[in-house]
């Protein structure tokens, strides 16, 4: 951990439905109770600098970048595999982030995940239409489990997944179907195969077996959102479905869910402060 407090940056990728707004405040204030509500016991204070890159392509300037812990791609309701000239912006602003400064990590959130994932040699397609919305069990594999910090007492017939769950808030219909290059999975879902992967400072480093510690983390990412509550999804859900963005069948079946245990906060968010503080081993 640095002598100072952690330094992180939100790239704002999307602004929030007006009802959420109301009640929540923007992505920059979302993501702040979030972190601040995940944050280890050791630590009382940090800054997050948001920056507006989808209308204001707004980005950390040069002779400041270097001051970051950590970037943050937040989510968004536009498409990563669109080619609009905001999204080939940030692919191509992550890509050189990722490889000319590798010791600044790298977190992506939906969204986020799915830019990373086309930055970094991959891609983001439409998951056949099919919503992943509210509160969803994501199988962990051994390595997602460990980062996680969760405890598993029995182990499913497949030795990359674990019985033990995740629960994290969902809100999409694109998906990365295909881990990239060097990247690791860390969990799956009968909807979407990669619910989340890592990258290690050594992209050549092998995936450690169950009695080695875990290489340095550099880039994180996660499809479902850890920064959002029941009440967010709630009135995501309530807008897409009046609109007619979302059909009726999803709505009804995610209402139910949003209120389910989730381990955004304790389980992601710790392990997301884990990997933005370069903690030398995890698990």
């Amino acid at each position: 951990m640095t002598a100072k407090d952690p330094c992180l940056a939100l790239l704002v990728c999307d602004i929030s439905i007006p009802a959420v707004v109301k009640d929540h405040g923007e992505y920059p204030m979302i993501f702040e109770k979030f972190l601040r509500a995940s944050l280890p016991d050791r630590l009382s204070a940090f800054t997050l600098d948001s920056y507006d890159i989808r209308y204001a392509m707004e980005y950390p300037k040069e002779d400041v970048l270097d001051t970051y812990d950590g970037i943050i791609i937040s989510g968004s309701a536009a498409s990563a595999y669109e080619d609009f000239e905001w999204v080939k912006r940030l692919v191509s602003w992550v890509a050189t982030l990722a490889t000319q400064r590798p010791l600044i990590k790298i977190i992506g959130i939906c969204f986020g995940h799915q830019i990373v994932a086309r930055a970094l040699g991959g891609k983001c397609v439409s998951n056949s239409g099919k919503w992943e919305v509210a509160i969803t069990e994501v199988a962990l594999t051994d390595l997602g489990q460990r980062i996680f910090g969760a405890q598993s007492l029995a182990r499913s017939a497949s030795p990359r997944i674990c019985i033990l769950d995740d629960n994290i808030q969902q809100m999409h219909r694109d998906h990365v179907p295909v881990t990239p290059p060097s990247f690791h999975l860390l969990g799956s879902t009968a909807i979407t195969e990669n619910q989340g992967m890592v990258l290690f400072s050594d992209p050549g480093a092998p995936l450690p077996t169950l009695d080695a510690p875990i290489p340095q983390i550099h880039v994180l990412t996660l499809q479902g959102h850890p920064e959002f509550t029941a009440d967010i999804v709630k009135e995501v859900v309530k807008a897409r479905s009046e609109s007619g963005a979302m059909d009726r069948e999803t709505a009804e079946n995610a209402w139910p869910r949003a209120d389910w245990h989730n381990d955004g906060v304790s389980l992601i968010g710790k392990a997301i402060w884990r990997v933005l503080l370069s903690a030398p081993k995890i698990g």
